[in-house]
């Protein structure tokens, strides 16, 4: 079995993950540095910076929805996080990753699990799952603001084209929109904002595919469905 199959297969991380740690230099086997392509064999001992990877029973798939709040970061890997997303589901008692990525100062829906060809099945950029997001900003849009996202926004690394957009409440000085994107750029939502020379005051991503945040609060997490979790993979798959 491939290396980076083996560390997807028992939930330590995804397939694309796993292949980035040994890219990097940080996977051995038996002591020895792997590379993309190498297998690993029954009793090997396998290694991420320095720690044992064993493998046991095959873990049960875990799938899950998570409201991530403002000032938590969505990935594993920042050793100078004061506060991460696996914090939230600890009482889970397995390792659970991050499906994709929400900013630090954004908040809603997370997706996470510890089925690694699911992950990088849904956050594949060719899966085009859609993303819907509820945002505030100031100062007000104007008709012109609205018809420029409505028409694709050119960023600096090319053309964004919701799929979706309304604008959902005004005030004198802010206005709250809603927006559908199949975007996995960095900070996307905000660029488009900047671009058009507004504040984000709140980001909340309010669905992913067919998921939605539905009644949780910050910090809470609830388990998907077979039915969501299978609906999903079939989006992903089209």
């Amino acid at each position: 079995m491939r290396v980076q199959k083996y560390l997807s297969d028992i939930g330590f991380c995804s397939r694309r993950k796993a292949e980035k740690l040994m890219s990097e230099g940080r996977v051995e086997v038996n002591g020895k540095r792997v590379k993309l392509g190498d297998k690993v064999e029954k009793g090997d001992a396998v290694t991420v910076d320095g720690k044992r990877v064993d493998r046991k029973e095959r873990r049960e798939k875990i799938y899950l929805a998570v409201y991530k709040p403002r000032g938590y970061v969505s990935t594993t890997s920042d050793p100078y996080a004061e506060r991460c997303v696996t914090e939230l589901v600890a009482e889970e008692k397995t390792r659970l990753y991050p499906i994709g990525r929400l900013d630090k100062l954004s908040e809603g829906l997370l997706l996470m699990t510890n089925d690694g060809d699911f992950s990088n099945l849904v956050s594949h950029p060719s899966s085009n799952i859609e993303k819907t997001y509820r945002v505030t900003v100031t100062p007000a849009m104007t008709q012109s603001d609205a018809d420029r996202i409505f028409a694709g926004v050119e960023l600096d690394d090319g053309m964004v084209y919701p799929l979706f957009f309304r604008v959902m409440g005004e005030r004198p000085d802010s206005t709250v929109f809603e927006i559908t994107l199949t975007e996995g750029r960095n900070r996307v939502v905000r660029r488009i904002c900047e671009s058009l020379g507004l504040s984000v005051k709140r980001l909340k991503r309010t669905a992913v595919g067919n998921i939605e945040l539905k009644n949780l609060r910050p910090g809470q997490y609830r388990e998907l469905s077979a039915e969501e979790v299978g609906r999903i993979k079939k989006m992903a798959k089209k």
